[in-house]
């Protein structure tokens, strides 16, 4: 049985030996993520041209997704190494503080404008939450705080405001160059963090397209205020992908509120016919540890039967000792999970109206393969969008993406049960069409003699958008004529 969750794996230097390449490609690896906040530009083309190259070699198609940075909302550096606060002890950010004079007292601020974003009574969080703060009072660009939460804090540890509230824009210079970067690489999927609403996420597509990119936008929900009722609507329905961005989020709004958080941004993105990625700690303590824990594994079973696309992987492989064995361990929990009934059935959108020909013969197609035993879909597509559609109902049938256009392919690889598939037919001839792209699924083993198969392709070659038709036929049958 093929996986239908796929699997997204940070590069890093853990990933730089080509061997280790070689083994999370072969793991399974689906979608690589190129972490901006770390690296060159020259260290991100030399990574995504190397695993496209052994991607080739291993007769692969994997996916490029380019992570932005966003803003730093961070605190500078210590002179002296990490500090340790203790509860009760007065503390301060103060943006007149160096950049490298932090000590027990203060540390400067990579954020200069935060002294205008909190007041007394707002509680701040370092380090993930991991040290919290009282803000007491705010003067001249310093913030006097009481240490509620004690520990070690160390050089430039992240800040969160409980509650949301922080008012950086989404997109930094930095982040504008980088999405330059983004598009000189062919990037597939550019991640936009922090994003407060719908604008944020149409200028970072409006600066990907104007510099030549053409890969679709994924909005992190990391802030507390993008989960504001019509705000998240619109930041979903302006993106292509979501991405439940557990880290900050879950400083923002509390970590006990995240679980309701992301199942309801898994069945909104999923009702909304969007991608949605689920990311953050998933497999952590592997980045030590050659399996995982067992919280561990119930957490990635549980995103794959709330119907997420894809799990998303940090540390684990960018840092980790194990970067292979994490993949191959996400892989055997997503399969496993993926047996279950409620992962391979579905009534969504049975009572919905379609706005689309292509939308009607997609859900159409689910439907009845769902009700005849069809063995696999045959989807002949040029944007994907068909294959797209058909990912949103939940099956246990694989919808192959029979495409010439290579962006395609890679744009498929995280669409939850959808597999990217190299076709070109240079025929006019319907039933020679139709043979062909059947002759493909039989040399993958993907059908044997007498399996059902749907074939959906648009009367208008070369079109977006043009599917129109949905035909079944039976493999075997000399002339693939409808059954």
């Amino acid at each position: 049985m093929q996986r239908r969750t796929k699997i997204v794996a940070t590069l890093g230097p853990a990933t730089d030996d080509p061997k280790i390449l070689d083994k999370i490609i072969e793991a399974g690896v689906d979608v690589v993520r190129i972490n901006f906040s770390h690296g060159s530009p020259e260290e991100h083309s030399e990574r995504v041209e190397r695993v496209r190259n052994r991607a080739r070699a291993h007769g692969r198609q994997v996916g490029v997704l380019c992570d932005l940075q966003g803003p730093k909302i961070r605190v500078e550096r210590f002179k002296n190494g990490k500090i340790e606060l203790t509860e009760g002890q007065a503390f301060a950010l103060d943006i007149n503080c160096g950049s490298d004079e932090g000590d027990e007292h203060q540390v400067g601020l990579a954020y200069k404008n935060l002294p205008n974003d909190v007041k007394r009574g707002d509680t701040l969080l370092l380090d993930d939450g991991r040290v919290v703060l009282w803000v007491e009072e705010v003067d001249d660009g310093r913030i006097n705080c009481k240490v509620v939460v004690g520990g070690a804090l160390s050089d430039k540890k992240g800040i969160n405001l409980q509650g949301g509230g922080l008012s950086a824009p989404a997109l930094t210079e930095k982040d504008k160059q980088d999405i330059k970067t983004a598009a000189m690489l062919k990037a597939d999927y550019v991640a936009l963090s922090f994003p407060l609403h719908a604008d944020d996420v149409n200028q970072c597509r409006d600066l990907l397209r104007a510099a030549g990119g053409h890969g679709g936008i994924v909005a992190k929900i990391e802030r507390a205020e993008a989960l504001q009722k019509g705000v998240i609507e619109e930041i979903i329905e302006a993106s292509d992908v979501i991405m439940v961005a557990r880290g900050d989020l879950g400083v923002e709004i509390g970590d006990a509120a995240l679980p309701p958080v992301q199942k309801s941004l898994i069945t909104m993105a999923r009702d909304m016919n969007k991608v949605v990625i689920t990311a953050t700690q998933m497999m952590e303590s592997m980045i030590e540890n050659p399996i995982p824990t067992r919280a561990e594994v119930f957490d990635v079973a549980n995103a794959v039967l709330d119907g997420t696309d894809a799990v998303m992987l940090s540390a684990e492989t960018a840092a980790g000792k194990y970067p292979d064995l994490a993949i191959h361990a996400m892989d055997r929990i997503c399969r496993e999970a993926e047996k279950q009934h409620d992962v391979t059935h579905s009534s969504h959108r049975i009572d919905t109206e379609f706005k689309f020909i292509d939308e009607a013969i997609a859900m159409a197609s689910m439907y009845t393969a769902n009700h005849l035993g069809v063995k696999a879909i045959a989807a002949l597509t040029e944007s994907g969008a068909t294959s797209l559609w058909m990912s949103r109902i939940s099956s246990g049938i694989p919808i192959f993406a029979l495409t010439s256009h290579v962006e395609t392919r890679r744009k498929v690889t995280l669409y939850r049960g959808v597999y990217p598939v190299s076709f070109q037919s240079e025929s006019s001839d319907t039933l020679q069409v139709n043979k062909e792209a059947i002759d493909e699924l039989l040399r993958r083993g993907s059908v044997r003699e007498g399996d059902l198969v749907i074939i959906t392709k648009g009367d208008l070659k070369g079109v977006p958008g043009g599917t129109n038709v949905m035909k079944i036929v039976r493999v075997g049958e000399h002339d693939i004529e409808s059954v």
